[in-house]
Formats: structure tokens, C-alpha cells, sequence
């Protein structure tokens, strides 16, 4: 299974927007939601365990830096910028 996690600065607006976000667009992908999870979270609590890959803003790349497969938003709002980078990594890890 793919974890994959969103990070923000408290943990909750914007990181669990991208979330319901990601999971919308895998939908649309037909990805089989059994091989992904994915969960949101605060920068100060993560850890490069509790996912596969993160999707995080730029302003806090630097923060997320060391959790490993960072992938970095130029826009957390923008929807085909996340469908794009979304679609990457489905078909990097061999989902669609």
C-alpha cells in the first residue's frame, strides 16, 4: 500500500484540503483506493515513517526536507498542478 501524506503548519485546513483533493483526483485516475492511503497532518508531528511520499507547499519545503519523497506545491489551490503531480506518482508507483 501507497501512504501517502499532506503536511501543513497546524495540521488542519490545508493540509486535509490537499488530502480530500489527492484522494478526488485518484478517484478520477480509477485508482484501486485499497492500494492508497492517504492522511494529513502537522509539520511538527511528522515523521519520515508515517508516509510513502508527502505533498507539501513550497513555503515549508525546507521543513519537510528531511521526510524523504517530498513532492513541493507551488500551489495548494491549484487543482491541475496537484492533478499533474498526482498522475506522476500514480504512474511512478504503478497504479494506473
Amino acid at each position: 500500500m501507497l501512504r501517502i501524506g499532506t503536511a501543513c503548519g497546524s495540521g488542519l485546513g490545508s493540509s486535509f484540503m490537499v488530502q480530500m483533493n489527492i484522494e478526488q483526483i485518484l478517484n478520477e485516475l480509477g485508482v484501486d483506493q485499497s492500494q492508497v492511503e492517504v492522511e494529513h497532518y502537522d509539520m511538527g508531528s511528522v515523521s519520515p515513517d508515517s508516509a510513502d511520499v508527502w505533498f507539501v507547499a513550497a513555503d515549508l519545503a525546507e521543513a519537510a526536507s528531511h521526510l524523504g519523497d517530498v513532492r513541493i506545491l507551488n500551489s495548494i489551490i491549484d487543482m491541475d498542478e496537484l492533478k499533474e503531480k498526482v498522475t506522476a506518482l500514480a504512474e511512478e508507483k504503478g497504479l494506473i
